[in-house]
């Protein structure tokens, strides 16, 4: 199945519910990192939570998700925007820990201590930018974390990515559910109830259920508003690249042209790399000389 949002409201509207399956991205991210499987869970996961807050975005708002703790993973960070696309990267993607004490990938120790930022692009002179200390480091408490302190909604977060044994991702997907004002204290312990019963997140998706399926476990009935694919998608390109070489002036590319006659630039959200030549480089020159 195809990578998938499902937006939804339950409760005449006193509950939004999002709930996506992200299998395909979190794949194309290990490929593309060359992740082990603890590395895989953790980005996987924070692409996931993008995945979903980003198409909480309106237009042409974005917004960026760091993750900087201080295990072995290093940051974790991850774009998203209001149409579905996502992109990447955790710092060493081949960290991968020993099974947990509940048998578990170990993503809380290879995350650590630190801080979860998110930072919204609103088409605005400045970004705004929230922040919360990792209190959990498994990620869908932290994120839980983030949206009751810094946005003031009380919400539940699920993020999961199940690994399978040739590394490859089985399953991976996740729902927010963010109660707004009016619920009564009983609607709010039903919810609570429904949802601290349900089981992970990976184990309904690998056993085929639908998304509507999922929020209707953990809220009741649902009305459905609409859903959007979800996918891998970077912004980079070799005009773009090109253009960042152009701004490191002339003594800086003479500089490479004289130490390595060739330069290669790699992009940190998608792996791919834009090599120049020699005599591309020496055009770039031209260039900034003639200007």
């Amino acid at each position: 199945m195809a990578d998938q949002l499902l937006r939804a409201t339950a409760l005449g509207g006193k509950v939004r519910a999002i709930a996506v399956r992200t299998k395909e991205l979190v794949e194309e991210l290990r490929q593309r990192h060359h992740c082990m499987p603890t590395a895989t869970a953790a980005l996987g996961r924070t692409a996931t939570a993008g995945a979903m807050m980003g198409m909480m975005q309106k237009g042409e708002e974005k917004l960026t998700i760091q993750v900087k703790g201080d295990g072995p993973l290093g940051q974790i960070v991850v774009d998203a925007n209001a149409h579905g696309d996502v992109r990447g990267y955790v710092e060493h993607p081949e960290t991968d820990l020993p099974l947990n004490a509940i048998g578990k990938l170990d993503v809380a120790g290879a995350v650590g201590e630190g801080y979860l930022y998110v930072i919204k692009d609103l088409g605005l002179k400045e970004p705004y930018r929230g922040s919360v200390p990792i209190i959990s480091g498994e990620l869908a408490e932290d994120f839980t974390y983030y949206f009751a302190k810094s946005e003031q909604t009380p919400s539940a977060v699920a993020l999961g990515v199940l690994v399978d044994r040739d590394l490859s991702v089985k399953a991976a997907g996740g729902f927010i559910i963010q109660l707004l004002p009016g619920l009564s204290d009983e609607e709010i312990t039903q919810i609570e109830q429904k949802i601290s019963q349900l089981p992970p997140i990976t184990a309904l998706l690998d056993s085929g259920s639908s998304l509507e399926q999922i929020l209707e476990s953990a809220v009741g009935e649902i009305r459905s508003l609409e859903k959007s694919p979800i996918q891998f998608q970077c912004k980079c390109s070799r005009d773009r690249v090109e253009q960042t070489l152009i701004s490191l002036g002339v003594d800086e590319l003479e500089a490479i042209l004289r130490e390595d006659s060739k330069a290669e630039v790699v992009c940190h959200f998608c792996n791919e790399a834009y090599g120049f030549s020699d005599e591309e480089l020496r055009q770039l020159i031209q260039q900034l000389h003639q200007k």
